[in-house]
């Protein structure tokens, strides 16, 4: 049965594979101190307990016709499961949402919409966004610039 737990081992295997997810195992190895085998082992552990969700290629978004970041803040009529399940099943359906999240605060969703230009995200928001029962109000940020993108977690010793 795998476990849930990590350990300094783990920890440098997982910092390896966010830097470089095609590290070969014996590369992986080396650089957290196991031969091949204990440390496919590891890594299969990982993947089965859910700590390791898997694996993607990072794609830059403008360059394959994405510029756009747009930020948008959802408040809902009311904060109920049902409403709740129903936003999260719809965004859940469109493409164009690549992050969603609940939140606390004044408004109840934080999502970031990726679109190719302005008339993509105005057909975006008229076409799906504000026909969503439920929405009491919508708020739109677009991004001017990114300054740091990253999908390594800061995996930091214990103690």
């Amino acid at each position: 049965m795998p476990r849930s737990e990590i350990d300094e081992i783990d920890r440098r295997l997982l910092v390896s594979l966010q830097e470089d997810a095609r590290l070969t195992t014996e590369e992986l190895g080396l650089r957290a101190g196991l031969s091949a085998s204990p440390c496919a082992r590891r890594v299969r552990n990982m993947e089965t307990a859910g700590i390791i969700k898997g694996y993607v290629a990072v794609v830059d978004q403008a360059k394959v016709g994405l510029p756009i970041s747009v930020f948008v803040s959802i408040k809902l009529e009311r904060q109920r499961e049902e409403e709740l399940d129903r936003f999260a099943a719809a965004v859940g359906r469109w493409p164009e949402i690549v992050d969603c999240y609940l939140m606390t605060g004044q408004r109840d969703y934080l999502l970031r919409v990726v679109v190719k230009d302005l008339p993509a995200y105005e057909a975006f928001l008229k076409q799906k966004l504000t026909r969503l029962e439920g929405v009491a109000s919508i708020e739109s940020s677009f991004a001017l610039g990114q300054i740091k993108q990253s999908t390594v977690l800061p995996m930091v010793k214990e103690g």
